[in-house]
């Protein structure tokens, strides 16, 4: 299912015609608080979002839903009037997948909604969440309620055990055998300097690591 977010019901209805002649589901809103008013019920494959929408523009939407876990790995193709760099990067910075700039042909924006859904196909599977923690594994990346967070390769390592592993215990030994090797010889206390180092990068989601007393380390997403 593809969502088209477009206030000129001409333009929208274009696109979503354009869409089911070409073999697509397709659905249109007119601003963003109806379309996120329909996630609450359903997610949809791909979204074609215009930035210049009434009430909230297509970028403070397209923030809203790279900082949500449950919408974040959704492709979006912005769509807008401006033809600024300025507004090409920034949108791409954010999470946007691709762009489309105001007059664009329906055949190009089809050949760009397949090739986006190619480039993001299975991306879902090697992404771990827990609370407003995404984890992505090929891109080797980690988000903070959609905010990016920079880790050393061991940091990310030590992270993506817990997260793959939500709710078990890990003492410090295991920890240490498996993110550093049987080969290291440091101390535990490595494991304990890294620990509060990642939880201090992620920010307000750093409590979701949990000190188990006599034990070592959990993550337990937080409600």
């Amino acid at each position: 299912m593809i969502w088209c977010v477009e206030d000129d019901a001409g333009i929208l209805d274009i696109e979503v015609y354009t869409l089911k002649s070409t073999g697509f589901e397709a659905r249109g809103f007119r601003d963003a608080f109806a379309m996120l008013e329909q996630l609450e019920t359903e997610k949809p494959d791909l979204i074609i979002l215009d930035i210049m929408l009434p009430g909230m523009d297509g970028t403070k939407l397209l923030q809203e839903l790279k900082a949500r876990p449950d919408t974040s790995d959704i492709p979006v193709i912005m769509a807008t009037a401006k033809g600024q760099e300025y507004d090409k990067v920034q949108n791409l910075d954010l999470g946007a997948d691709d762009y489309l700039t105001k007059p664009f042909g329906m055949m190009e924006m089809v050949s760009r909604v397949k090739a986006v859904l190619r480039r993001c196909a299975g991306r879902g599977q090697d992404v771990l969440q827990s609370g407003g923690v995404v984890l992505d594994i090929d891109a080797h990346t980690v988000k903070v309620n959609g905010e990016r967070v920079e880790l050393t390769l061991k940091e990310f390592e030590l992270l993506k055990l817990l997260m793959s592993h939500e709710g078990t215990a890990f003492t410090r030994e295991r920890l240490l055998l498996d993110v550093w090797g049987d080969d290291y010889f440091g101390e535990t206390r490595t494991v304990d300097v890294h620990i509060r180092t990642l939880r201090r990068k992620l920010k307000e989601a750093g409590d979701c690591i949990e000190t188990v007393r006599g034990v070592g380390y959990r993550m337990e997403a937080k409600a």
